[in-house]
């Protein structure tokens, strides 16, 4: 086939790009991946301004996206296993279509919520075929580059899709970001229609065994033996904990921001698109200063979460005092791209530890429960948070969680000390070689 390379040859990024079913398909995934936050901005101004949404309204728009993800992994990993894949994602990108699309229709929030489960439902099905569709186009010695680059893709459009979505918000209104952001998944869906429907490369004996043997092995072994890995290490085991609690703690505000905002008097209903900008533009930044910084990447992650502690805490105080003009949105741009660096250095150096310490045939379960971990995280944290803001109100909830972010950055210096102490090079490595069963 034209795209069958020989085992022979050398597995570099030139080659593997050469391969055009998997352009094809990462192309298609990374306009849909965007699709998947294009949105947010525009529907958290409509619901959170225009509407005046109260701080619990707020939270269950969050909840209603966030949680078919969280309870509809194993049924869509299922449906991926056994429906054509390549049908599948595009399936689901044209009723996500249709679903953007009729946010624009939409007048109250229940409309909105049935909407974004909907969506989410279908959100949800589109990762796990796109994932098996790479390994019926790529040849073995190509996966792990591809797997890379399409994880890379996947993690960089929570950044750049909300930052996207901010600019169209500020550019062309509300309505227009639903009508581009259906028109993502409408030319995703599109794309997907040139990539083969069969697979490309067929499989040994072995992995057709494999294959059947993870249909069968219920989804709680897998997260077991996820878990029992985790802990295993404890550079991961403390690491993925206290991450889970950052993004607990960091939810308890951020799923809060529009209600910040609106203390400002006159607000402007494009300052929520600019600072959320700012904030993906910091995460960038972070990034490439990331691969630059040799230090501990607990290190890291502790001067992260203590940064965005500190403009948390200290943005909330003023927030009231603030009035509407280029003086307040140059000050709170500039919070949330620091916010934005601050949340790069705390998840970025963690995603590096992981890959680092994983081993291959471990990946899949590894990757799988600390997404579970973090998933419970963030639908915990909104809700708490949106229960806070009620009964607290808004800027003690702000301060609270800066205090804890910094408090917690504290915690990560210790175990840092801890493990430096306790884990001696040799364990990791030792522990690598234990399979799990």
């Amino acid at each position: 086939m034209e795209n069958k390379l020989s085992s022979g040859d050398n597995p570099t990024v030139a080659s593997l790009l050469r391969n055009q079913a998997y352009r094809t398909l990462i192309t298609a995934q990374l306009i849909s991946n965007l699709g998947d936050w294009l949105h947010l901005l525009a529907l958290l101004t409509l619901v959170g301004i225009k509407w005046q949404a109260t701080p619990m309204q707020i939270t269950w728009v969050t909840l209603c996206s966030v949680v078919p993800m969280l309870l509809g992994g194993p049924f869509a990993g299922a449906l991926a296993d056994r429906l054509n894949r390549k049908w599948l994602m595009i399936i689901s990108d044209v009723v996500r279509a249709a679903l953007v699309f009729g946010l624009i229709f939409a007048d109250q929030l229940w409309q909105v919520y049935i909407i974004l489960i909907l969506k989410g439902l279908f959100d949800v099905l589109f990762s796990p075929a796109k994932s098996g569709k790479i390994k019926e186009v790529v040849p073995h010695e190509h996966l792990q580059q591809a797997v890379s680059i399409s994880s890379f893709i996947e993690q960089g459009s929570k950044i750049a899709g909300p930052a996207l979505g901010g600019l169209l918000l500020a550019a062309v209104g509300i309505h227009w970001c639903f009508v581009i952001d259906a028109f993502t998944f409408l030319l995703s869906g599109l794309i997907l229609l040139a990539v083969p429907g069969h697979a490309l490369f067929d499989s040994s004996d072995q992995e057709a065994s494999d294959r059947q043997n993870e249909r069968q092995r219920s989804f709680l072994s897998d997260t077991a033996a996820g878990l029992r890995y985790l802990v295993r290490i404890p550079i991961i085991a403390y690491g993925t904990l206290l991450l889970c609690l950052v993004l607990l703690v960091l939810q308890l505000a951020d799923s809060q921001t529009i209600i910040l905002l609106r203390q400002i008097p006159n607000i402007n209903e494009d300052l929520l698109g600019w600072c959320i900008t700012a904030s993906g533009v910091g995460t960038l930044l972070a990034a490439m200063m990331c691969a630059k910084i040799k230090s501990s990447h607990l290190l890291q992650m502790s001067l992260g979460a203590a940064l965005m502690g500190i403009v948390f805490g200290l943005i909330a105080p003023f927030a009231g005092m603030l009035h509407a003009g280029w003086p307040t949105t140059l000050l709170l741009t500039s919070s949330f791209l620091l916010a934005g660096v601050g949340a790069g250095f705390t998840f970025i150096p963690f995603q590096i530890l992981l890959q680092e310490q994983t081993p291959v045939h471990m990946t899949g379960r590894v990757f799988g429960t600390v997404n579970s971990l973090t998933s419970a995280s963030s639908v915990t944290g909104p809700l708490l948070g949106g229960i806070l803001v009620t009964a607290s109100g808004v800027a003690p909830a702000f301060m609270l969680t800066g205090a804890s972010l910094v408090v917690m950055s504290f915690a990560i210096l210790f175990i840092k000390k801890w493990i430096d102490i306790k884990q001696s090079k040799a364990a990791i490595p030792a522990a690598m070689q234990q399979p799990v069963k």
